[in-house]
């Protein structure tokens, strides 16, 4: 290959992400996990992209929740970021992904997941309209309790008393919304 080959090469894929970055800043979507968010892709076809999710891409497939997450929704999910999955106790992430442990896994991950479109000015609204503390019920049967910090940040506090916060919020998706979190959120225990 020449250099003239190369150069064009290069400023044919220069075109191309400025292209895509221009599409992208239209959309008004924040990124996620270095990529670009499209509105009009459902949740796992977004997420895929999205270098900071590849956990939680690894157990919506290992949960065979891909096809659920890929339907019409709408659907608001909580999307833990892998940094949220690394901070589990060493050897959980790989204990739930084991095919016996299926039923968990989807446990787990649906309960990050709400039949619902809910951006978060709708959020804070529950929150403000219940005195500062809102629950949720999520499609996998957890309860869970959102409210906002001192800086308005949304947090979702789980069956386990962890406290996760939402780290970008509002990432609109065709069947949905995602919003980032930097804890994985977990069902009581019984």
């Amino acid at each position: 290959m020449n250099l003239k080959a190369i150069l064009t090469g290069t400023a044919l894929a220069f075109t191309s992400t400025m292209a895509l970055a221009e599409t992208h800043a239209e959309t008004g979507n924040p990124m996620v996990g270095g990529a670009a968010m499209f509105p009009e892709m459902n949740i796992v076809e977004n997420a895929v992209n999205s270098a900071d999710h590849t956990t939680l891409v690894a157990a919506v497939q290992a949960a065979d929740l891909v096809e659920t997450l890929s339907g019409e929704g709408p659907f608001t999910v909580f999307a833990p970021t892998n940094a949220a999955f690394e901070a589990l106790p060493e050897g959980a992430v790989e204990e739930l992904l084991l095919p016996e442990n299926k039923d968990r896994l989807t446990e787990i991950l649906t309960c990050h997941v709400v039949a619902a479109n809910a951006m978060s000015d709708a959020i804070s609204g529950m929150i403000a309209d219940d005195g500062g503390m809102h629950e949720v019920e999520t499609v996998g049967g957890c309860t869970f309790t959102v409210s906002e910090g001192d800086d308005g940040t949304i947090r979702i506090t789980d069956g386990q008393n962890r406290t996760a916060s939402v780290t970008i919020a509002d990432v609109k998706q065709s069947n949905g919304v995602i919003h980032v979190i930097d804890t994985v959120l977990l069902p009581a225990v019984e």
